[in-house]
């Protein structure tokens, strides 16, 4: 390809600019360039070149002094050419070591599902919030894969994945700043809770008699743990002499192929919790585990509780979450609340605990909130209703003290 160059070179520490001709298919195509120096390979000690190109040459002129004054100021990002997709894939692969199993295939999913179709083939270096914003309006609306749409509270997921991973590109160099952080993102409603009353409490502990699982639901109900916790609990972790029960880890499920199915890791926050357990609690556990040491019995070599976990079927493997909820759903249907969750067994026990007279801080220690004021937002109506009682009760005295 015949190819012709004129110099111009100027200013000192400005690069040199040239006009380049060039015929492509029989056709003269001219066009500018710059090249500049960023800096010096550390091995061989030469230069290290870059160019910049445009249709005239004020154009690239401007381009070389911005590119020049972006590397004295110590400002300057080499140009990055990968897309979007591509710094994704890299993202995952290199910087994800250390979160557990089950949030790495939620982040694989967010990004394969909802991030790549839409952002993918985006230059990394020319991604902008409006695009972004663009992209979450988009998933917002009713599609083909999604007749309903995203909810918000998926889009704030995508959102949160999209963010760490353009964050990760800011902190190595590839982008100057993240460009979700101007994203607006959609309002979350906040789902209302729907904890069993005492009649309920009372309707589900009698229904929940003689099940296979009592002791789970009972031990659950009671302790406000949630339900990976619960099924990942080791008899370890059960003091009896104390009657402390401490949470440490997890079950969590695995959906890469070839891996154990269910495994253990740690809680939610990566913080172990201790909770001190009422004295039925503690013997229903006893009950549970002399049931437990039956069927090992019975089971003989076929028994298969490795991890030493305090809920298992009767050969000793892990319980699923879904063979669980099943059964909880048909308990909580017995009693007239079909639409109850497994989580509001979590909520039944912490609207008990604060109305029997727990303190916030109590109950934010015993559910592994991160912190009270977390707790109040979850629980502020349970509280509430309280302070409206008592306020309820010292009108009654007041009235008794001051004869009407």
């Amino acid at each position: 390809m015949p190819r012709k160059s004129t110099t111009s070179k100027g200013a000192s520490g400005t690069g040199s600019i040239r006009k380049i001709t060039t015929t492509r298919n029989g056709k003269q195509y001219t066009y500018w360039q710059a090249r500049y120096t960023v800096g010096y390979d550390p091995g061989t000690g030469k230069q290290i070149q870059r160019s910049i190109s445009g249709k005239t040459q004020k154009e690239v002129a401007e381009k070389l002094k911005a590119t020049t004054t972006a590397i004295d100021c110590g400002s300057y990002i080499e140009p990055n050419k990968q897309t979007l997709g591509q710094w994704l894939d890299t993202w995952m692969d290199t910087y994800l070591l250390n979160i557990k199993p089950r949030t790495l295939d939620i982040y694989k999913s967010d990004i394969r599902l909802h991030i790549k179709p839409l952002l993918g083939a985006v230059r990394l270096d020319a991604l902008d919030a409006p695009t972004i914003q663009a992209a979450y309006i988009k998933l917002l609306r009713p599609s083909k894969e999604h007749p309903k749409g995203l909810s918000p509270k998926t889009i704030k997921n995508v959102h949160g994945v999209l963010h760490k991973a353009l964050q990760q590109a800011v902190l190595i160099g590839y982008i100057h700043f993240n460009p979700s952080d101007a994203c607006i993102l959609p309002r979350i409603e906040k789902a209302k809770i729907m904890p069993f009353d005492d009649e309920q409490i009372t309707a589900f502990l009698k229904e929940a008699q003689g099940n296979r699982f009592e002791a789970l639901l009972v031990v659950t109900l009671f302790t406000g743990v949630r339900e990976g916790e619960i099924l990942g609990l080791t008899w370890d972790c059960v003091d009896f002499d104390r009657s402390i029960i401490t949470i440490d880890k997890q079950m969590q499920l695995h959906q890469e192929k070839g891996c154990k199915a269910y495994h253990l890791v740690p809680t939610k926050n990566d913080k172990a919790r201790s909770i001190v357990a009422a004295p039925t609690v503690m013997t229903l556990l006893k009950r549970h585990r002399m049931i437990q040491a039956q069927q090992k019995l019975m089971a003989g070599s076929a028994w298969g509780n490795t991890d030493n976990l305090v809920f298992t079927d009767p050969l000793g493997f892990p319980l699923t979450k879904p063979t669980v909820y099943r059964e909880f759903k048909k308990l909580a249907a017995a009693i007239g609340r079909p639409d109850a969750r497994f989580h509001d067994l979590r909520h039944s026990y912490a609207v008990a605990s604060i109305r029997s007279g727990d303190d916030i801080k109590t109950v934010q220690g015993n559910l592994g909130h991160a912190t009270a004021s977390f707790t109040l937002d979850v629980y502020g109506h349970v509280t509430m209703q309280m302070k409206q009682a008592s306020a309820a009760r010292m009108e009654e005295y007041i009235k008794s003290v001051s004869g009407g």
